[in-house]
């Protein structure tokens, strides 16, 4: 029976992830998510096709293909990074000249290809680990309910871009010491566990559409508490209290600021200082505690009250519920149910 490389493998689950990312509502915010799903898928089918079966035209485009990778998890984690603004033709296009370099490098020179696809991807994983320092909140165009998720998934990215550069600098050795006799098997496992990393990524991160509003441009918060914060988190604490704002399900962070009048970076500087905490930890703080009152005093589902308070997924709901209270939904509801 013919056996089928594991790239092919690893093509058909992205492909099978970028059908459940398209087949959302947000489908033109997810553009960028999606084009680097479907980037790494192609660029696994021709890893299979060149290692697989030794078609050698294939090896002309990964180069280019592996070049796209890095710019487009900038891309797609920008989305929820930078305001529309912000994200225009002019400050995108740098990152069209990694793939161009190499595309000419194919063409005119092919031994420094390796060096500068190393270069290209520790130089990105850089800049997403150094937004990853930033906590969740450096994601404020993402939803609350799924804030945490997608900041994992931009520290995943970083790691895995730093192991595909790894990868190439093994693969290079390999064939300098070897002639390339383990390059097959390193190159599939890599792609195994990069391409898939990614894409996986892109797929739990994408789930965390931005929304399309827009809110003055972010600055550094001082690490000082000052009365302004009371002042700030007290305006937060009421639209919580009064309108309930925290069950938006889509409520993200220049929603929250456009909603109180404030700016982000005040939100976020206050409710840090104030109370040692992200801001997608304080709004999912009030759904939890609006949950708790849902499970004790009604008969309602929980899947039910985990769409009423503002949660879209039951593992965000479940991790977020175990966080404050240390049990499940199900398991508190038994504990704490009041006749009613």
């Amino acid at each position: 029976m013919p056996s089928l490389p594991l790239p092919f493998v690893v093509a058909l689950l992205l492909a099978i992830l970028f059908v459940t990312l398209a087949r959302r509502d947000a489908a033109e915010a997810n553009g960028p998510f999606l084009a680097l799903i479907a980037t790494c898928t192609l660029a696994s089918i021709l890893l299979g096709l060149r290692w697989g079966y030794g078609i050698e035209q294939a090896h002309y485009a990964v180069p280019v293909l592996a070049a796209a990778v890095p710019p487009l998890v900038y891309a797609s984690f920008g989305t929820l990074i930078f305001r529309r603004a912000e994200w225009r033709l002019a400050t995108l296009w740098p990152h069209a000249l990694p793939i161009v370099a190499v595309g000419l490098l194919v063409a005119l020179w092919r031994p420094l290809i390796d060096a500068v696809l190393i270069a290209i991807y520790l130089g990105y994983a850089a800049a997403l680990l150094w937004f990853a320092g930033a906590s969740p909140n450096a994601l404020g165009r993402s939803r609350f309910d799924g804030a945490v998720p997608a900041h994992r998934a931009l520290q995943l990215s970083a790691v895995a871009l730093i192991g595909s550069a790894m990868i190439d600098v093994i693969v290079a050795l390999d064939f300098e010491w070897a002639h390339g006799a383990h390059a097959s098997s390193v190159i599939a496992v890599a792609n195994l566990l990069g391409l898939f990393a990614i894409g996986f990524a892109a797929s739990v991160a994408g789930r965390s559409q931005p929304s399309t509003e827009t809110i003055e441009t972010r600055e550094a918060p001082s690490p000082v508490e000052t009365a302004e914060d009371r002042e700030v988190l007290a305006k937060i604490e009421d639209l919580m209290r009064t309108q309930e704002l925290f069950r938006d399900e889509n409520l993200n962070l220049d929603r929250l600021a456009r909603r109180a009048g404030v700016s982000s970076r005040r939100i976020s500087a206050a409710i840090n200082r104030l109370m040692a905490k992200n801001v997608s930890q304080y709004v999912n703080d009030h759904r939890i505690a609006a949950a708790c009152e849902l499970l004790k005093t009604t008969s309602r589902s929980v899947t039910v009250i985990m769409f009423e308070v503002g949660f879209q997924t039951k593992s965000n709901f479940n991790r977020e519920f175990r966080r404050l209270t240390g049990m499940n939904p199900v398991a508190w509801r038994e504990k704490n149910a009041a006749a009613v």
